[in-house]
């Protein structure tokens, strides 16, 4: 006879959700499952009880990670994983909360983000405060411990200067790399973002959370594992930050040639007023990678953004077009990585898509994955230079500098976990409601930004 108890480890946070991680089950003696390896988990869930802060976890005296009784639920779908997977989700959930320790104070937060942030911002202290005054909520954040939170594509200045003077942290956010099926200009609710309490990625101007980790942090073997792991299944599945467009997509580099790959970006897009080069446009780069490769097949691809009417720019510029040999609007950018062997670019995070790939990756500006030995730097950061290996880059970037929540139970997660949900949306998008819904949508979100876009550029 089965009898099931409380197990002897336990996570706060999805206890308190009534999906606990862990359950003793008596006499199950742990059939079929392959022979764990007992020194690699307890040495996993040993980090984890250096990493958690008082009361976030709990471990039984008695604990044994490889016990044959004890069976481990992903608190996400509920099915059975591995203890080991079971470290790595504790693990993802205790550095979330580590990030969200300080209560946030956010500032500028529009009402349609405030159900998704309160997700992800919500931290051992409570959730978060959002707040119109920078004044008011740097009191507030001075107070109660907290930290203020901003947009990092907003006008900074006056938070800055109202956190400077209240002498609290200020915290800056920004979409994660793994984002969404669907453009955040569409008012699609992300999976990742970025809380980083120095700077920001796309600014090189001063060090971010993710260059101090890629600079001063040590990555140890099972993470680079795992990051590896992660690249192979990003790769096969043909992901990027934002999923749109068909995935398979007609020959456009003809058989021989060198293709190389210039994506287009917004022109007045934070990252390239803050991380571009003396290349600084489309027309530019396009000029600048013909001069570079007067044989090459060029393929410009033009931001989703510009395309879709969201941003200002035009989506076929005539002068990029005779610059280029083939302009591809339609489908999916992963579709062309199969097809080209290197990618030119200012600061586009398609750089760091291709180099998932092992395309050759030219760098006109400064992109958050430049400088460590990967790619060809045209605008070097002084500040880097220490070689790292892709997956190095791949773990700091996927891993340890976002916070990922997971849509469905709203749950801190993992890069993994995101991408399994992106994937189902990616499917559910491909489907004739999905379809309809996305176009009901791109009306919405394209009536938004003709009736407010000017309206917010007078203000900024």
């Amino acid at each position: 006879m089965l009898t099931v108890a409380e197990g002897p480890f336990a996570v706060a946070l999805l206890d308190r959700a009534d999906r606990p991680l862990c359950y003793r089950v008596d006499g199950l003696g742990g059939a079929g499952d392959p022979p764990p390896d007992r020194a690699a988990l307890r040495e996993a869930f040993a980090a984890l009880a250096n990493l958690a802060p008082p009361g976030d976890i709990r471990i039984a005296p008695e604990f044994d990670p490889a016990d044959a009784d004890l069976v481990w639920l992903s608190p996400y779908d509920r099915r059975r994983i591995t203890p080991g997977r079971a470290a790595t989700i504790a693990g993802d959930i205790l550095r979330h909360r580590e990030k969200t320790a300080r209560r946030s104070f956010a500032i500028g937060v529009t009402s349609w983000k405030r159900t998704t942030l309160t997700a992800f911002l919500d931290g051992p202290n409570g959730p978060p405060v959002f707040v119109s005054r920078p004044e008011d909520a740097a009191a507030r954040a001075k107070r109660s411990s907290g930290q203020m939170v901003v947009w990092a594509s907003r006008r900074t200045e006056t938070a800055e200067r109202a956190a400077r003077e209240a002498d609290v942290p200020l915290s800056r956010l920004e979409d994660g790399f793994l984002r969404s099926v669907g453009l955040g200009a569409a008012f699609v609710r992300p999976v990742s973002l970025v809380l980083d309490g120095a700077g920001v990625y796309y600014d090189p101007a001063g060090p971010s959370d993710l260059e101090v980790i890629l600079r001063e942090r040590d990555i140890p073997e099972a993470m680079l594992a795992r990051a590896a792991a992660l690249r192979r299944r990003l790769v096969d599945e043909g992901a990027t930050k934002y999923n749109v467009g068909a995935s398979a997509a007609a020959r456009v580099v003809p058989e021989g040639r060198f293709g190389l790959l210039v994506p287009g970006q917004v022109e007045d897009d934070a990252s390239i007023l803050r991380g571009a080069g003396a290349v600084r446009t489309n027309r530019a780069l396009l000029a600048a990678a013909r001069a570079r490769r007067p044989d090459a097949f060029i393929v410009y691809k033009p931001h989703p953004d510009v395309v879709a009417g969201y941003r200002r720019g035009e989506a076929v510029d005539p002068e990029c077009a005779r610059l280029a040999d083939a302009v591809v609007i339609d489908g999916s950018i992963a579709a062309l990585y199969p097809q080209c062997r290197a990618i030119e670019t200012m600061t586009s995070l398609s750089g760091f898509e291709g180099l998932l790939r092992g395309l050759e990756i030219t760098t006109h500006g400064q992109p958050f994955y430049a400088g460590w030995g990967l790619t060809e730097d045209l605008a070097p950061q002084p500040r880097r230079g220490r070689p790292r290996t892709i997956d190095e880059l791949v773990a700091a970037a996927l891993i340890l500098y976002p916070l990922y929540c997971d849509p469905v139970t709203l749950l801190p997660c993992g890069p993994e976990t995101a991408l399994d949900r992106i994937l189902e949306q990616r499917a559910q998008a491909a489907t004739g409601t999905g379809r309809l819904r996305s176009r009901f949508r791109h009306a919405y979100a394209l009536t938004r930004h003709r009736l407010l876009g000017p309206i917010a550029r007078r203000l900024s």
